[in-house]
């Protein structure tokens, strides 16, 4: 069988060495193409501490985490300070949103002449701009008394102080 000039004896689609470089050529400009596009859609860490075991878990954490409080017989209860240092104070010390400012028995009468059960009710389940219990769902009621007593007292209150809850019968 005789074979033509361009023809290959395989029958092959690459006849001469222009249409080789040609394949070469569109070869290599898509790898390079291709190693382009990822690198556009998934950059390099920059910052060549992608590895490290904190950032890998920053990015795997997942959207909430399971929290486990003790119970209330459990935990150590808080005073009305403590209360309002880790809670209230986020805004009370600087009037955030209108929220009268600890000590200024001015802006605390209005709320006090209505009475600890009142301003109890309040703290508790909110009211405008101040969230249920300060926005620390962790707080027990107790605890939201007592920073109520605390904060009305330093403003010009003279309330007593809530009676401890009685521990739960086991």
């Amino acid at each position: 069988m005789s074979t033509t000039p361009d023809q290959t004896e395989d029958g092959g689609f690459i006849k001469t060495p222009k249409q080789l470089f040609t394949v070469v050529a569109l070869l290599i400009v898509g790898v390079v193409a291709v190693f382009l596009a990822i690198n556009i859609i998934v950059p390099p860490a920059s910052s060549g501490d992608a590895h490290n075991p904190e950032a890998v878990e920053s990015r795997i954490a997942p959207v909430a985490r399971l929290v486990l409080v003790p119970t209330e017989s459990e935990r150590v209860l808080k005073t009305g300070e403590e209360v309002y240092k880790s809670t209230c104070s986020s805004c009370h010390a600087a009037g955030v949103s209108g929220a009268p400012i600890f000590g200024n028995v001015d802006a605390w009468q209005p709320f006090i002449a209505t009475g600890f059960e009142e301003m109890l009710n309040v703290a508790l389940h909110g009211k405008n701009a101040m969230p249920a219990k300060g926005g620390n769902p962790t707080l027990s009621d107790y605890e939201v008394a007592r920073a109520v007593v605390y904060i009305a007292n330093n403003s010009g209150a003279s309330f007593e102080e809530p009676a401890a809850p009685e521990a739960a019968a086991d």
